[in-house]
């Protein structure tokens, strides 16, 4: 009798213990189920609002060092140094920026009507350089041929410009609409400066619940690449384009706004501006008198060497980002993204691709993955 009670007992057992295993895995699924619909509206409503965040927390990012120094300078006004930093660089984007982006916005768009109506042409040679003595004439010649031929290309271009033509305006007035986005991000930005060291500390142990225990180096390594992109590379070469912008302006150079574009994008992939300016500098010299052509030339020499002097200034570490990296994520997040992904997309790129490389290392010493 006692043999038959045991073995009935020992029956119910792994009976009951299915039983709970069952209901744990109906819990979970349960609880995972909840918290993924949440997750899933809690995306949708910040959806909008992603690329003003990411970018605001570069910005942070890159300039938290110049917002403790200035804290510090102000006895420990942690306020009021956010407010004057996002001050700063309201001024920046709202001044020489905007001023910068209308007139390539405004190049840009009489470009295309131009070219749509078939009255785009290239602008007369410069007496100065058709008057040279020996290649003045070679050049005269060049100048025409590329004049006609460039005129028949844009004679077929043309018709196929039309169709296309809402869109293409639609591009260029969002060029405009890059103002409004940075202007948002610095207001963000402004906001994350005081309560930084909480945030980090939440994305690292967040991080360590993800991928522990190395979740806190791989947000360390994220925050020196943002840092390293920021100010090495975009940071010196939003200085290098403004600081070019400025001087073109200045001097009424013609395609100003298009000219900046161009040496940002060089300076950002590190190329550097003199693609633009020496050929600017001999269009100075062929077109103005001796002392305009001068003071521009001497303003415009150091702006084209000043990266040299900026990136170990800016730079606290060696950048181990290819520049391939860079060129990839300039190229893809401003076809993205448009003027936005120029800034955004290297920097987004490089941590993706330094994390890449730290978790490969880590699987190759044999650590946890």
């Amino acid at each position: 009798m006692s043999d038959q009670s045991s073995s009935a007992s020992s029956e119910s057992k792994p009976a009951r213990a299915d039983t709970t295993l069952d209901a744990r895995v109906i819990d979970i699924a349960i609880r995972l189920g909840v918290l993924g619909i949440f997750a899933y509206f809690s995306l949708q409503l910040i959806a909008p609002f992603v690329l003003f965040l990411l970018w605001a927390v570069v910005l942070t990012a890159a300039l938290y060092p110049v917002y403790c120094w200035l804290a510090a300078r102000l006895g420990g006004r942690k306020t009021l140094s956010a407010v004057l930093v996002t001050l700063v660089c309201l001024a920046i984007v709202i001044g020489p920026v905007a001023v910068l982006v209308v007139s390539l916005v405004e190049t840009l768009t009489g470009w295309y009507h131009g070219l749509a109506d078939g009255a785009l042409k290239l602008p007369e040679l410069p007496p100065k350089l058709a008057s040279l003595p020996v290649v003045g004439d070679k050049i005269s010649d060049l100048w025409h041929l590329t004049s006609s031929s460039l005129e028949l290309v844009f004679t077929k271009i043309a018709p196929m410009l039309v169709p296309a033509g809402g869109r293409i305006l639609a591009t260029l007035a969002s060029l405009s609409g890059s103002v409004l986005f940075f202007v948002v991000s610095i207001i963000l930005s402004g906001f994350l400066f005081v309560p930084g060291p909480k945030l980090a500390m939440g994305a690292k142990r967040f991080a360590d619940r993800i991928i522990a225990p190395r979740g806190a180096e791989f947000v360390d390594l994220a925050g020196a690449t943002i840092r390293g992109v920021s100010r090495g590379v975009i940071g010196v070469a939003v200085i290098q384009g403004l600081l070019t912008g400025v001087v073109l302006i200045a001097f009424s150079v013609p395609l100003a706004g298009v000219l900046t574009f161009v040496a940002l994008f060089l300076c950002i992939i590190q190329i550097g501006p003199a693609l633009v300016i020496v050929p600017t500098i001999i269009w100075a010299w062929s077109s103005w008198d001796v002392m305009p052509a001068l003071l521009f030339t001497v303003l415009m020499v150091p702006v084209m060497l000043i990266d040299n002097v900026l990136k170990p200034i800016l730079m606290s570490r060696g950048l181990d980002v290819p520049m391939l990296v860079i060129l990839i994520g300039v190229l893809g997040g401003t076809i993205a993204y448009g003027m936005i992904g120029l800034f955004l997309g290297p920097v987004i790129l490089a941590v993706f691709y330094e994390l890449v490389i730290a978790w490969v290392k880590v699987r190759e010493e044999g650590g946890p993955g």
